[in-house]
């Protein structure tokens, strides 16, 4: 007689554990929220650009005391704290208290908290808050996703042509040439338009609940993004790398679309050098 592995999760815990996300998102939320345009230090963490303020510090603190203290069996990774716990855990939350720093500490509102958790390095449960908007995305694994507590989909859209994308730059964009300018610039002639809102996490939630038909990035960490994939993939849309191969964590680059303009983008994305050199060539003879 042979038996079958345990299953790591039930379907109950699914639940439990997206609950335990909402309560941590929505707490960290409110602290985010009562220091508005009252943060007086800013800081830079060792690169251009990449800010941490009090309102990170403190939102993540409320987070990390709410799942150490439902899952504390539990592996962590959050942005401002690092690892916690064996990197060989199946389960791992990945923390970001508050995306859209620079945003914030402009007072800019555009910025929000996102808590996914990763079950063998696969995004499994996803909770995004912005306070701002007072908006809360959920989803899990096969329970679908939800704009408070309603069901979203993506949009229909099913050209590049009718479509409006959102993308963003990373912190390295002045010391490499591999800084996605190209192909910010080659999608904003193939489309309605390219949007940047400095927020990964909004911009994956926008394309879940179809105000925005696709979103690409380079240099993005885990934090960033394990959240919104469950919340696009739950609400209908696809994820993969930029060739459309499966998503790899790793590599810092993801493509998110409502699938029926992926393979177009995942294309242009992939002609965009030789359209890059052909344009460059063409302003030289022009001028």
């Amino acid at each position: 007689m042979t038996f079958a592995p345990k299953p790591l999760f039930s379907p109950s815990d699914l639940q439990t554990w997206l609950e335990i996300g909402t309560e941590a998102a929505l707490a960290a939320g409110a602290e985010i929220f009562s220091l508005w345009g009252k943060v007086q230090e800013v800081e830079e963490k060792g690169r251009a650009g990449d800010l941490v303020t009090e309102a990170d510090r403190q939102a993540e603190a409320i987070i990390l005391g709410i799942i150490k203290r439902h899952c504390p069996d539990h592996g962590i990774l959050a942005e401002e704290s690092g690892q916690w716990g064996s990197g060989d855990n199946p389960f791992c939350w990945a923390i970001d208290p508050l995306d859209g720093t620079t945003n914030f500490a402009h007072s800019y509102p555009v910025s929000c908290v996102s808590i996914g958790l990763l079950v063998q390095g696969i995004p499994t449960v996803g909770v995004i808050y912005n306070p701002f908007r007072q908006e809360l995305f959920r989803a899990a694994t096969g329970l679908g996703a939800t704009l408070n507590r309603q069901s979203i989909q993506v949009s229909t859209t099913t050209s590049l042509a009718t479509s409006l994308l959102v993308s963003g730059f990373a912190y390295d964009r002045v010391k490499t040439l591999d800084n996605n300018y190209p192909e910010f610039c080659h999608l904003t002639h193939l489309t309605q338009g390219v949007r940047r809102s400095g927020s990964a996490a909004i911009d994956l939630t926008d394309v879940a609940c179809g105000r925005l038909d696709g979103y690409w990035e380079r240099g993005i960490n885990p934090w960033d993004i394990t959240a919104g994939i469950v919340i696009v993939q739950e609400a209908g849309g696809v994820i993969s790398s930029y060739d459309g191969s499966p998503l790899d964590l790793k590599t810092g680059r993801i493509l998110a679309t409502n699938g029926r303009i992926h393979h177009e983008l995942s294309q242009a994305l992939a002609d965009t050098p030789q359209w890059f050199q052909n344009y460059a060539i063409s302003r030289v003879q022009k001028d």
